[in-house]
């Protein structure tokens, strides 16, 4: 059984795919000109995600396709090139877009104490900041 679904999973490795370096089949510096062929992204890609969601080491998630020290190795190219910062960046924007509708509820509300011309500190009548927001019928 998949850890994700087939309709998650896709675009999922599509973005995060987009975000991965450029790189030859084989090892351009081995001494022979040749080697073995890399474990592709998407295996690694697909380890990573199973311990992610199981919550398990990479030595219980490795399997004949792809080792522990694979996921390991790649894990730690894929920081040193950057790549966990820009999915981080990328979850952020996805998740600003999904609460977009509460960003402006909650932006007013930040700002609703402010200074008095007298000196004192009052709070402004957040009726019109909470207009349309669940259970706020009658607030103010």
């Amino acid at each position: 059984m998949p850890v994700l679904p087939v309709c998650l999973f896709g675009p999922l490795w599509v973005q995060f795919s987009a975000l991965l370096p450029a790189r030859p089949r084989f090892s351009p510096t081995h001494p022979l000109g040749c080697h073995r062929r890399r474990i592709d992204d998407r295996v690694v890609f697909e380890h990573v995600i199973a311990a992610l969601v199981h919550g398990s080491g990479y030595e219980r998630i490795a399997s004949a396709a792809c080792s522990e020290g694979t996921i390991r190795r790649r894990v730690k190219e894929w920081a040193a090139a950057g790549v966990s910062d820009q999915v981080h960046t990328l979850a952020l924007q996805a998740y600003d877009r999904m609460i977009g509708g509460l960003a402006g509820y909650l932006a007013p509300r930040a700002r609703a104490v402010h200074e008095q011309p007298a000196g004192d500190y009052g709070v402004t009548d957040l009726s019109a900041a909470t207009s349309g927001m669940p259970g706020t019928e009658g607030a103010s």
